[in-house]
């Protein structure tokens, strides 16, 4: 069975940190050791929008927005991935999905709330 599974959403005074995990379960993620593994938000009334990536080899991308706020972590040996947010304001509140992505399959997390306010 295939499935990721995110954890570490709430909610966080603007200013504030999370930190989002997504762990990836089943035989297909470790015998595609090339793949790139990353976390997409959609806030409501939005598209659903990139806000970092992370290959298996340790090449990173981010949202313009997020740069300097965000970090993107990989385990690689477990399979995880991670984003630590920092200085959280409203604009970052959304849906946070977990992505794994190898040759052309793509698996999506459900999803995870994080909600910025006062």
């Amino acid at each position: 069975q295939v499935q990721l599974v995110e954890s570490g959403g709430g909610l966080v005074q603007p200013g504030g940190s999370l930190r989002l995990s997504c762990v990836a379960s089943g035989s297909i993620f470790s015998i595609f050791c090339i793949n790139v593994m990353g976390w997409y938000r959609q806030a409501p009334g939005k598209q659903r929008e990139l806000v970092a990536t992370m290959s298996s080899g340790g090449i990173t991308n981010y949202a313009d927005s997020v740069k300097g706020r965000f970090t993107i972590s990989r385990d690689n040996a477990k399979n995880a991935v991670n984003l630590q947010m920092n200085s959280l304001n409203a604009e970052d509140t959304a849906v946070y999905y977990c992505k794994w992505t190898a040759l052309s399959m793509n698996y999506w997390g459900k999803g995870t709330l994080v909600t910025v306010s006062s």
